[in-house]
This record gives structure tokens, C-alpha cells and sequence, in this order.
């Protein structure tokens, strides 16, 4: 299958799913993860009409997409990887979201940056579900601190998301996401990836980021 016909298969697969459990989100934002694809495979996804990607590393979108985004300017990119604070004012400049704010020092960085460059970007936190040491994410028990901090410092704060542990029943995590949500009052849930995208969407996802599905197995040897 192509590129195009894979993201029409999951945009049915997600609509199907949304409908069979009656979620009211009926269509989930798919984010084509385009980290370490190489570029033909990115333009087949743009020229099908994709415009919603999403990368992990400041570096690699800066290559990528600056010269993409002069061809599509419509394009929106979400970063979704984790973030240095010394790479805030990069990311400020070629992100449209931000979706991996864990702690106040990148909040306070972001939030400087913003100001700076007049920008009023979203973010989301990204809350550590499995408490997993190896992972970003703030803890849950210090996310409503995290969320209050942010909106002090004047961040637009819309939603969460949330990367499973490898080998944990997804859908526990995604439950636990759309609880927090709701405590702190945020509408956007970012979970779901190429293995459990549609699950996620069933759970109430809004957002979902699918690499491998899409664009076929990464190769890090080059």
C-alpha cells in the first residue's frame, strides 16, 4: 500500500472505531510522525493533502521543514519529543504546538520565548503514566502543580499526553489520562501511536500520533 492509502486506511479505521463506541470526538487530529523518515516519503504524504506532522527533535524539523514549509505553508507541526531548555527559542520559532512541557524550568523557558517572538503557541504536558525513570513526563501527583505554574506564566495550556509503557495494557494509561484531564479541566488528550492508535481514538482521544503505520519502519543506520 502507499502512503496515501495507508493514512486512508487509518483515518477509516479511526472513524469506524469512533463510531462503533459512540465517542463524541469523531475525528481524532492525525499526526504523521515524520521523525528519521526520509524525505520522499514525507512529500507523499503532503502531496495526498496530510498537512498535520509531528517531530521529535528540534534539529531534524529544522532541516526538514523550513524549506517544506516555504512549499506548504499550511502545514502545522507539533513538537512531541522531549525538549532542552536551551533549544526553547528554536522550537518557539518552528513549532506550531508544543506537546511535551514535563517541568517549570521549560515552561518558564517556553513562556520567555513566546514573549519574545510574540507568539501565542498551544501546549500540552506531557504526564509520565508509568512513572517510567527512563522517560520525560511529569509525575502524576505533579501535574496539577505543573499546570498551575504554566498558566502563571501565561502559557496556553490546552490539553496532555501520554506515552505508555512498552509492554502495559494502553488503554489503562489512556484512562488514567482522560481522568487527569477532566481534573484539571483540559480538553485535548495526545495519546496513541501506531500500535494502539485506534484504541486510543475509542477512548476519547484527540489527538494521534502514527509513524510507522503511515510512513513504514524507520532506518537509523544512515
Amino acid at each position: 500500500m502507499s502512503i496515501a492509502d495507508n493514512i486512508k486506511a487509518i483515518d477509516q479505521e479511526i472513524a469506524r472505531m469512533c463510531k462503533h463506541v459512540g465517542v463524541p470526538v469523531a475525528n481524532p487530529r492525525l499526526i504523521a510522525v515524520s521523525k528519521v523518515q526520509p524525505k520522499e516519503r514525507v512529500l507523499a504524504a503532503l502531496e495526498h493533502g496530510h498537512r498535520q506532522f509531528g517531530e521529535n527533535r528540534v534539529q531534524e524539523a529544522e532541516e526538514r521543514w523550513v524549506s517544506l514549509k516555504k512549499e506548504y505553508p499550511d502545514v502545522q507541526l507539533s513538537l512531541i519529543g522531549s525538549l532542552q531548555t536551551n533549544k526553547a527559542a528554536k522550537a518557539v520559532e518552528l513549532f506550531d504546538e508544543i506537546q511535551s512541557v514535563d517541568r517549570v524550568k521549560l515552561a518558564r523557558a517556553l513562556a520567555k520565548e513566546m514573549k519574545q517572538q510574540n507568539k501565542t503557541l498551544p501546549v500540552y504536558l506531557q504526564v509520565n503514566t508509568g512513572a517510567e525513570p527512563q522517560k520525560g513526563g511529569v509525575l502524576v501527583k505533579g501535574l496539577s502543580e505543573l499546570h498551575a505554574d504554566s498558566l502563571s506564566l501565561g502559557l496556553n495550556v490546552v490539553g496532555l499526553m501520554c506515552i505508555p509503557p512498552s509492554g502495559d495494557d494502553p488503554s489503562l494509561h489512556f484512562a488514567l489520562l482522560k481522568k487527569l484531564a477532566n481534573q484539571e479541566g483540559l480538553s485535548k488528550l495526545s495519546m496513541g501511536m501506531s500500535g494502539d492508535y485506534a484504541l486510543a481514538a475509542a477512548m476519547g482521544a484527540t489527538d494521534i500520533r502514527v509513524g510507522t503505520a503511515i510512513f513504514g519502519e524507520r532506518d537509523y543506520s544512515g
